[in-house]
């Protein structure tokens, strides 16, 4: 994607109020002394926006076409989304919004469609899917260099990891084995198209063998590392989930204590020393009202 003029400025405009508004969000909290991994996330977003923004410079220039698009589909489409996601937006959204917006947010995280969405198999058809159409399909040339091209790649894949990692709150969250599943089959299928993009460009472009052979092994590799890390990412929550299994596990139980909820428990040790009184048999509610 190379942009000039308003598109670029509008990329970068948006990359800093991005930034802008996700900072003064976690400062907020920070003030108000809720809990925040402030450093963590905050880099998170700062590394999901810078590589958003970079891939509207005109860096791509430099290279030759079919391998400056990959670059920047890379950078756009499955890079910055996995920082953009590991950052919550969702969840700090949720925890300085009014009431008002907090309610309207929780309505559309809740609804069908968003669940739809966001279960991995259709995150993963939209995303995968679109690619397949886009390099596989008789679709126009100077679709690749389309700066809506590349909001689509960003959304598409903001919504892939966001359904596999499901960090943020949702009113169905899928099993874990499901999202890894599916992460398996989303990067075999990334895989083999990178391989048929090394064979034979998209249908009714004329890129050159050697541009090809460059873009390829760039899609091939480049998708592989992204996939690893969010491979890693779903290993990191199935230990500590594991672990909170473990501890509670672990946790020695409560005695049980039956003298609660209106049933006689165990007579302590000072009234079986001494006779009984007829107090002792006098409701506990009467012996508060006294």
């Amino acid at each position: 994607m190379t942009a000039a003029g308003p598109l670029l400025l509008t990329a970068l405009l948006t990359a800093l109020l991005a930034c802008a508004a996700y900072t003064a969000a976690a400062a907020r909290l920070r003030r108000r002394g809720d809990a925040w991994p402030w450093w963590r996330q905050a880099c998170c977003w700062l590394a999901g926006t810078v590589f958003v923004a970079g891939a509207a410079l005109p860096w791509q220039t430099w290279l030759p076409p079919f391998t400056g698009h990959m670059a920047a589909h890379l950078a756009v489409g499955m890079v910055a989304p996995l920082p953009a996601v590991l950052a919550r937006p969702v969840t700090l959204a949720l925890r300085v919004l009014p009431v008002p917006g907090r309610r309207a947010l929780l309505a559309v995280l809740h609804s069908r469609p968003a669940a739809v969405l966001a279960c991995p198999p259709v995150a993963a058809a939209l995303d995968i899917g679109g690619l397949w159409l886009l390099y596989r399909a008789p679709v126009p040339p100077q679709w690749h260099h389309s700066p809506w091209l590349y909001v689509h790649l960003f959304a598409a894949g903001w919504l892939f990891t966001f359904a596999v990692l499901a960090v943020d709150p949702l009113r169905h969250r899928t099993g874990l084995a499901l999202r890894a599943g599916t992460l398996l089959a989303a990067a075999a299928a990334h895989a083999v198209l990178a391989k048929t993009l090394w064979a034979a460009g998209p249908p009714g472009t004329g890129y050159a063998p050697a541009d090809l052979h460059r873009a390829a092994p760039l899609m091939y590799y480049g998708g592989d590392a992204v996939e690893i890390a969010l491979a890693v990412a779903l290993a990191c929550q199935w230990y500590r989930a594991q672990g909170r299994a473990l501890a509670r596990r672990s946790r020695p139980a409560r005695p049980h204590n039956p003298g609660r909820g209106g049933v006689p428990g165990p007579v302590p040790p000072e009234r079986a020393s001494r006779p009984l009184r007829p107090s002792d048999h006098r409701p506990r509610h009467q012996e508060a009202s006294r």
